[in-house]
Order: C-alpha cells, then structure tokens, then sequence
C-alpha cells in the first residue's frame, strides 16, 4: 500500500456542519477558494537556515492572475482579523506564498505585511477537511487556547499558531539551557492528557509548539497542538498519547528525570478536572458539536473495534461496549470525566 493510500480520506463538510459554523461565526464567504491557489505556475523548494528542506515550496503566478490572488488573500486575512474592512486592506501585502504537499490538508502559507510598519504575520489556506474541523472546535471548547479560523465550502482558512515547533525548541532551545524544566514537564503532561481525553492523535514534536512566556520570576509554558487531522481517526490507543511517540522523548525524559509518579498522577487529575469544568461551562455547544460528528464517517469499522477493545481495557467504562462509532468513544472519555469530577 503507498504512502498516499495510507493517509488519512479527506472528509467532506455536511449541511449541518456547515449550519453549526455559521451559528459560531465560522463562514464566511470568501472572495478566493483554495483551488484558485493551485493555478501556480512554478514552484522553488524553500530549506531552513541550516539548508535542510522544509518540505515547503515557494510559488509563484502569472502575472495577470497576481493581483486578483494578491487583494483576495488581503481580503480573506483581513476578515480573519477583524471585519474585513477596505481600509484596512489598502496597507496589506502580500509578500510570500508557499505550499506544502506533505499534510494531508496540502496547505498554503501565506505571508502578509503591513505596509505602514513592515510587521508582518502568517495564515494558512487549506482544503476543509470535517476531521480538521471537529479538531479546531474540540480545541476552542475543552483546551485552555482559543483558535481563529473560517471555512467557505471547501476551504478552510486558520490563523497562525504562535510559537516554537516541538521538535525545534528540543534541537536549538532547550540545548541552550536556561529553561524551568520541572514547569517544561509539567505542561507536557497535562497536554499530554488533553490530547487523550479528546481522541486527538499523531502528536508528534513537529505538530505541536511551545509557547514560552516569561514572567515575572520565572518561565511559563504552554503547548498546544497546530495540527488537527488526526482527530478520532486512528485504532490504536497509543496513538492518542503524545508520550508514545519517539520523537517526544526529550519530553518525556524531563518527566523521567523530574516529576515522580505521584506527581505526574496529580498533573493528571488537575488536568481532567479543567476538562471536566469546560465541558460543564459549554455542554450545550459540546453537544452540538458531537451530534454534527456522529452524522460524519471519521474512521473505519475496524479502527473504532481496535480503539473500543483498547479503552475498555485500560479504562473499564462500561458504556464503551455498546458504542458504535468514534464519536460515541469519545463521548464516554469526555462524560466519564463529568461524572467522576
């Protein structure tokens, strides 16, 4: 089986989805769609400062189609941002387009700068995919982050997550030394745990960033997932579990050299408890959500049989026997830790 067959199907957006986004103010109409992106007409490989591949590509237009891609992005990130306004377009450009073939959601990076003071920031157009979709809101609702982002059809726009990839803070940060180590593994247990409780899969260092915050007299920590399209896909449970991955060991070895059982057992339950009280706070759109999620086909049989068998082993809930789908899994995760909050 290939590489390509192995990823995981693009899930088409159903009405109630999309009546759901709307109701959040998730649509919008847009005045480009990813497949006009995709008229380029070359492409240059861009590398890192070191010269490694980024597995992005630089592309570029003819020249007649650049001024509609340049003042439709313009548009699109201004209604990101804020209303969406002409002025505030007029000091907006458009400075990089790359695309990246690797995701499964193929995305386009775009780079814009604000003319009036050369800051510049970041957003992605993406194929909207439901599994990316139910991942972003999952996020807004049971995480302490919030996300930004539109969907039109079949296109889905997200702002930038700000911060240091994973695997990146491991090779050119955390080297450096200088970093509360103890907080470091504190908040990859925790997130560790979010990924879990809410079927968020693949959380390998490169799909994830840190975010580090100084204070007063010492360092804050967040991570926070960037990629969403593992969402209730996968039939292992290991692949729910951020720790499991090889590429998280440097995480997992600051847990290791740092945090005691009792201690990482206590992050835990501090951790479910939030959970506990978002879902408390916002059940009604939880509920919503998760009722949109069970008319989507997010996995196959034999994936959710694999993950039933496997939480009911490891977690003993009684209801996961009769559940037939992905969602209803995550339904008993999300609900048992109402009921023992």
């Amino acid at each position: 089986m290939s590489a390509e067959q192995l990823k995981k199907p693009n899930i088409a957006l159903n009405a109630n989805l999309h009546k759901y986004l709307a109701k959040y103010s998730r649509e919008q109409i847009l005045p480009l769609s990813y497949s006009d992106l995709l008229v380029f007409e070359q492409s240059i490989a861009v590398y890192d400062y070191k010269g490694k591949d980024t597995l992005w590509e630089s592309v570029f237009y003819k020249h007649s189609d650049l001024e509609h891609i340049n003042r439709g992005l313009s548009l699109i990130y201004s209604l990101l941002k804020s209303d969406g306004g002409s002025q505030a377009v007029q000091h907006l450009s458009i400075d990089k387009i790359d695309y990246c073939t690797f995701g499964n959601s193929k995305p386009f990076r775009i780079k814009i700068i604000n003319k009036l003071n050369d800051n510049y920031d970041y957003f992605y157009v993406k194929q909207a995919d439901a599994s990316r979709v139910f991942g972003l809101e999952l996020e807004e609702i049971l995480s302490p982050n919030k996300v930004n982002y539109l969907v039109c059809d079949k296109t889905l726009i997200e702002e930038h997550i700000v911060g240091i990839p994973g695997d990146q803070f491991v090779d050119n940060n955390l080297k450096e030394g200088g970093h509360n180590e103890v907080r470091l593994a504190k908040e990859f247990v925790k997130f560790n745990e979010r990924c879990y409780r809410r079927l968020l899969g693949d959380m390998r260092a490169y799909n994830f960033i840190v975010d580090v915050t100084p204070d007063f007299d010492q360092i804050q920590y967040r991570i926070r997932a960037i990629d969403f399209d593992q969402q209730c896909y996968e039939g292992k449970r290991s692949f729910y579990l951020p720790h499991y991955f090889k590429e998280n060991l440097a995480y997992v070895n600051l847990g290791i050299k740092h945090l005691s059982v009792e201690s990482v057992q206590q992050y835990q339950k501090e951790e479910q408890s939030l959970i506990a009280k978002r879902i408390h706070n916002d059940q009604y759109r939880l509920k919503q959500l998760l009722a949109c999620m069970k008319e989507h086909e997010l996995s196959s049989p034999e994936k959710i049989n694999q993950l039933k068998k496997e939480l009911l082993n490891k977690e003993g809930i009684s209801e996961l026997e009769t559940c037939t789908s992905m969602t209803e899994l995550l339904e008993c995760l999300l609900w048992d830790l109402v009921k023992t909050k």
